[in-house]
């Protein structure tokens, strides 16, 4: 995307991101592969993540927005409320509404909670260890930061953003 003034790095097709050895889906090396890919693709809608506004929106089309806002922000981590809304409340219900920490050491970014509007609160329905609810949580976070920017959402850069902690 020329012009944008994002860093070419946010600009990394995440499909490149690199793991040491054979990963399978699911296990702790293709969930770490995958935070990396989900700052990678939130990067692409936020540009540097470690100079966050407090808060913003941005357009996906006519019907829809999506808007953040810093619920934490510290020296190594920052945690985000991101959530897609509609224009209509008849498509309101369905929409995602996450929590997403931002390692910006580690140059991760994890989901930790995921919510659904119009549905009853609670972990996404998976069986297994503890990897199970992460993996979940983390694909559904990293295949929606896709959609988002399939669509030309970006929050630009402003004036009132902070400066880079990195």
């Amino acid at each position: 995307m020329q012009g944008a003034g994002y860093d070419s790095w946010m600009m990394t097709p995440d499909q490149w991101c690199e793991t040491t050895w054979r990963a399978s889906p699911g296990s702790f090396v293709a969930l770490m592969t995958l935070y990396e890919s989900n700052y990678i693709r939130l990067g692409w809608l936020c540009g540097d993540l470690g100079a966050l506004a407090a808060c913003a929106t941005a357009r996906i089309d006519a019907a829809m927005s999506l808007d953040y806002q810093i619920e934490e922000r510290g020296p190594y981590t920052s945690l985000l409320r991101m959530r897609l809304h509609a224009s209509s409340t008849e498509g309101a219900s369905g929409l995602p509404d996450l929590y997403v920490r931002i390692y910006h050491d580690a140059r991760v970014v994890e989901a930790s909670d995921v919510r659904i509007v119009g549905h009853e609160a609670g972990p996404l329905p998976v069986a297994g260890n503890e990897l199970g609810p992460r993996w979940a949580r983390n694909v559904m976070l990293n295949k929606w930061l896709e959609y988002c920017a399939d669509r030309g959402c970006r929050f630009l850069p402003t004036a009132t953003n902070s400066t880079s902690m990195f």
